[in-house]
């Protein structure tokens, strides 16, 4: 059976890296972001290595958006039966700060717009009665991060999100999954461009490599490793799982 995947937010870091592995696994991929142009040059890297791909663009946050570029995958490469739910937003501010806003965005962007992307390309998994959804939480939601409340409830709902799916979908023959990375490159440079005092003071970052029983930073090729699985044929008796790609790091 021939597979097309959604990766949103993949034009980089870990969206990318996943991408390209499900590609060079003959998946042909659809590479959502909100730059068509940077989503169209990971899906060009695709072709590059004989694999099959289309660049899209769309707000996750807006339905419209996304079922313009969920019909565009159609059209081009057909049903869709692999979904990584990977587009997101985070940000630093103490809990007392937090504005209204704030908090609205993080929910309407993480979790609604998860929720958004996963109702539109359900119908073509349920007809097909075949189905992956992985979606990309974080270590955050299991053990909580200073100033990143708002993050962190939005992770932790996911987390719920995908075990109530997988109860719901189940009977689909569709499988629903997180992967809660930790220390992982692209968020480690997004934390320290926010330059924030809380994050990696002196020698934390190296503290933090030193703390988990794999003794160095994450990946994306890691997360993208740990997706492939998950959205293969072996893996079609696991559903409802959090899997913690963190190096042994749980706090």
């Amino acid at each position: 059976m021939a597979h097309v995947a959604l990766v949103t937010g993949g034009a980089a870091g870990i969206g990318r890296a996943i991408a390209l592995r499900l590609a060079r696994d003959g998946i042909a991929v659809g590479v959502l972001d909100l730059v068509e142009d940077a989503a169209a040059a990971v899906a060009d890297e695709i072709a590059g290595f004989g694999g099959a791909a289309v660049g899209l663009s769309g707000d996750i946050a807006r339905r419209d958006t996304i079922a313009q570029a969920v019909e565009r995958l159609r059209e081009t490469l057909g049903p869709i039966t692999i979904l990584v739910n990977n587009a997101g937003i985070s940000d630093y501010v103490p809990f007392i700060d937090m504005t209204d806003a704030q908090w609205d965005r993080m929910m309407e962007v993480n979790l609604k717009g998860t929720f958004i992307v996963t109702q539109t390309v359900l119908p073509d998994m349920i007809e097909g009665r075949w189905g992956r959804i992985v979606n990309i939480s974080s270590s955050s939601a299991q053990s909580g991060a200073r100033m990143m409340a708002h993050y962190s409830a939005s992770k932790g709902g996911i987390i719920a999100l995908t075990k109530t799916l997988a109860v719901e979908l189940g009977e689909h023959e569709i499988t629903c999954n997180t992967i809660a990375p930790r220390f992982v490159m692209n968020t480690v440079k997004a934390e320290a461009d926010f330059g924030s005092e809380g994050f990696f003071p002196g020698n934390a970052r190296e503290t933090m490599v030193t703390s988990g029983a794999i003794r160095r930073q994450g990946e994306p090729s890691d997360i993208a490793g740990a997706c492939a699985w998950l959205v293969s044929e072996e893996a079609g008796y696991v559903t409802g799982q959090t899997i913690g790609v963190n190096g042994g790091r749980y706090i």
